[in-house]
């Protein structure tokens, strides 16, 4: 039995996202240690989580990274969940990194500040947006991309979440004309995200270089966990520095996510329990693997997720 701890990213947030959280001791050292960082780093709203604040993409993205990290203490350090792999989607990495023992919360803190900060400044003055788009593979996907973008209004491929699903990154004039032309291509829907930025595409590739310059700075951790990198798919196990590679590049490049989830059990995982917000990786990941024990702390609760992921041969630790 192999579990591993899902975090999602942008697009997932919610008002108040942060005040639902466990209270366990773990859970609230690290929710204040987030406190202190975010107020050293000067410009960041204190509740991060409102409604108004969330509009940033920064603040969206630290609010991310707090849930993940603290929800992450509460099921491993609290709650005593034994686990051997970890995966975050977009900004949900940093949180994976974190838990992965590869970076500090406070250094995390810091280097999502300046990516969503930078992502937001390669997307001044237009309108830019994602959308996710259900019904088409990747190939098929990459053609109508193709075919809609124009040098004026430019479209890329962001994520590849699924066998059918994707999400692109673009103009909001190019995703109007994606809508449009979706149905023909045989697309089920197209829905729009909530972010404002148009992330994992070239425009971003500043933004790449910034984050790289802060994770420069660092002194990565000893690695405890293995951890699956958004760029590639593929596993990084006691490789510290390629997971910083990886967190640093990945806004500038397709997220590959169906393939993290395709490699999963092949490498022995069988149980994934993913953090809040919401429960998007766990339906990508039930779907894709219906014999895998998938469940999201949202749903059901600490407790609940820990008996559920104990129940189908799910370690704990001797503490718990």
């Amino acid at each position: 039995m192999s579990t591993a701890l899902l975090f999602p990213g942008q697009g997932t947030q919610r008002a108040g996202m942060l005040t639902g959280l466990p209270g366990s001791p773990a859970a609230a050292r690290a929710l204040r240690q987030a406190r202190e960082v975010l107020g050293a780093i000067g410009g960041v709203p204190d509740p991060v989580d409102t409604a108004a604040a969330l509009q940033a993409s920064t603040n969206a993205q630290l609010a991310l990274l707090i849930a993940g990290v603290v929800t992450a203490r509460a099921l491993i350090d609290d709650g005593g969940l034994r686990v051997e792999a970890v995966a975050g989607h977009s900004v949900g990495a940093f949180a994976a990194a974190v838990t992965a023992g590869v970076l500090s919360f406070d250094d995390a803190l810091r280097a999502v500040a300046v990516r969503g900060r930078e992502m937001e400044r390669a997307c001044a003055g237009g309108a830019w947006g994602m959308a996710a788009l259900r019904g088409l593979g990747e190939g098929a996907a990459r053609g109508l991309v193709a075919a809609v973008a124009t040098p004026d209004a430019p479209l890329w491929l962001a994520n590849v979440n699924a066998a059918d699903q994707v999400v692109v990154s673009g103009t909001r004039q190019s995703l109007d004309r994606l809508a449009e032309r979706a149905p023909a291509a045989g697309a089920r829907d197209l829905r729009m995200l909530a972010v404002t930025v148009a992330s994992h595409c070239p425009l971003q590739a500043p933004a790449a270089r910034a984050v790289a310059q802060a994770l420069a700075e660092v002194t990565p951790g000893e690695q405890r966990y293995a951890y699956f990198a958004d760029t590639t798919g593929r596993r990084l196990a006691g490789a510290p520095g390629r997971v910083l590679d990886d967190l640093a590049a990945s806004v500038a490049q397709p997220v590959r996510w169906y393939d993290i989830i395709r490699l999963m059990p092949e490498l022995g995982v069988t149980a994934a329990v993913e953090v809040p917000p919401g429960h998007v990786l766990t339906a990508l990941n039930a779907r894709q693997n219906p014999a895998m024990t998938t469940v999201a702390v949202d749903d059901v609760g600490i407790d609940a997720a820990l008996h559920r992921v104990e129940r189908a041969g799910g370690r704990r630790s001797d503490a718990a």
